[in-house]
């Protein structure tokens, strides 16, 4: 299984970026639940967003209403819109498969990590 992570870089304090994870390996794609974690330096991974297969989603509380996770089950692959970015989202951001089953959102709860894309914002 491959989670390959893109579209991260330098953005100002208040722009917008595009992250997309292409996944391969996993032929019941549709199925699984799939999101996104983030680790800032020195701190924790921490749960961004999720998307699951009916197509529901969850968010962090931190980026409600200025992130939307969504998928393309043709394409294998996931993406979020990151709007209104701050500072405070700097951050490599992992793209990740929830072990199927469980119902939390926790680093605990991944089976597969992408390899990060690094999100960098201005101020």
């Amino acid at each position: 299984v491959q989670l390959q992570a893109s579209g991260g870089g330098l953005v100002q304090a208040g722009g917008s970026l595009r992250l997309s994870c292409a996944a391969s390996g996993l032929p019941s794609f549709s199925a699984y639940t799939m999101g996104w974690f983030r680790q800032a330096p020195g701190k924790e991974r921490e749960f961004v967003a999720a998307i699951r297969s009916t197509g529901s989603t969850a968010y962090a509380d931190s980026v409600k209403g200025r992130f939307t996770i969504s998928r393309n089950d043709a394409k294998n692959t996931i993406y979020l819109q990151m709007n209104s970015l701050k500072p405070e989202d700097m951050a490599v951001y992992y793209c990740a498969k929830r072990y199927s089953g469980s119902l939390t959102y926790t680093p605990e709860d991944i089976q597969y990590w992408g390899q990060g894309t690094q999100v960098t914002v201005s101020s």
